[in-house]
C-alpha cells in the first residue's frame, strides 16, 4: 500500500498547515475540502488519493486550521478563516491547473465560498454539503443560557451524533455568519452535483436543496445515496463519487 505524503505550508501569517499534494501531468487537480472537525486521514482522502494516483490526476487536501495537524484550536477560527485559508494554499500551490473542488459537510460551505475567489473551477462536487448551520442549526436553536454562556466568552459542548462534542465559540458562530448564503444567488459557469445520504441523520435532503435552490445555473445535480449515511465513505459510495469524477474529464 502507497503511504501518503503529508507537508506543511506557512500562511503569510506564520500559522503551519498540514497537507497532501500529489502531483502528475494532468490539466485538472481535484481539491477536497474535508468537514467541521475532521482532517485529511480519513477515509475519503486515502481513497481520491490512491484514485488519483492511479488515473494520473493532481489532488491537493488540507487541514483546516484548527484541525487535524494543523496550526490552532477549532474555536478561534470559522468559515470566514477558513475560506481565506483554501484561497491562500491553493493560490499558492495550484498554477495554470483547472480546478475540481470536492467539499465534504462544512468544506461545501467553504468550497461555494471559493466560487468567486478561484479561477479555472470547472466543476463543483458537495458530499453532504451543508451552509449556514451555525445561524439556523445552532444559534437559532440555543437557548438564552446557552447564548448568554458563549457571549461570555465559555465554550458551548454541543453532542454530535458520533459519541462526542463539539466545541462552540461565539467567534466560530460569528465568523461563519459572515458567509451565510441563505437567500443569496451564487453563479456558476460549470457542473454541480450535490450527494446526499438517504440515512445520514446530519444533513437533511432540505439542507441538500437550500444549496440547489441558490446556484445559478442550469447544469446541477442532486445524487440521493439510498443507503448512505452522513460520512459517505463506504466503498459503494466512494465508487459512485469516483464515477462521477470521470464524468468531468
Amino acid at each position: 500500500m502507497t503511504r501518503i505524503k503529508y507537508s506543511f505550508y506557512n500562511t503569510q501569517h506564520g500559522e503551519k498547515i498540514r497537507y497532501i499534494f500529489n502531483k502528475s501531468k494532468s490539466k485538472i487537480v481535484i481539491i477536497f475540502l474535508h468537514g467541521m472537525m475532521s482532517d485529511i486521514q480519513g477515509k475519503k482522502v486515502k481513497f481520491l488519493s490512491k484514485f488519483c494516483k492511479k488515473k494520473q490526476i493532481n489532488f491537493l487536501t488540507f487541514d483546516l486550521l484548527g484541525h487535524g495537524k494543523s496550526s490552532g484550536k477549532f474555536v478561534d477560527y470559522g468559515v470566514n478563516d477558513w475560506s481565506i485559508q483554501a484561497n491562500e494554499i491553493i493560490s499558492n500551490k495550484i498554477k495554470n491547473k483547472k480546478i475540481l473542488l470536492i467539499g465534504s459537510s462544512m468544506g461545501g460551505w467553504i468550497g461555494l465560498q471559493l466560487f468567486k475567489r478561484l479561477k479555472n473551477v470547472i466543476g463543483f462536487i458537495g458530499i453532504a454539503a451543508v451552509i449556514d448551520f451555525t445561524k439556523y442549526k445552532m444559534w437559532n436553536k440555543f437557548s438564552h443560557k446557552i447564548k448568554k454562556k458563549l457571549k461570555k466568552g465559555k465554550i458551548h459542548y454541543l453532542k454530535n451524533d458520533y459519541g462526542s462534542s463539539y466545541p462552540i465559540s461565539l467567534k466560530f458562530i460569528k465568523n461563519s455568519n459572515k458567509c451565510l448564503l441563505t437567500n443569496k444567488k451564487i453563479k456558476a459557469n460549470f457542473p454541480i452535483k450535490l450527494f446526499i445520504g438517504k440515512r445520514d441523520n446530519t444533513v437533511t435532503l432540505k439542507d441538500t436543496l437550500d444549496i440547489y435552490n441558490i446556484l445559478k445555473t442550469k447544469n446541477k445535480e442532486i445524487l440521493v445515496q439510498n443507503e448512505g449515511d452522513h460520512s459517505l465513505s463506504k466503498l459503494k459510495d466512494l465508487n459512485r463519487i469516483a464515477k462521477v469524477i470521470l464524468s468531468f474529464f
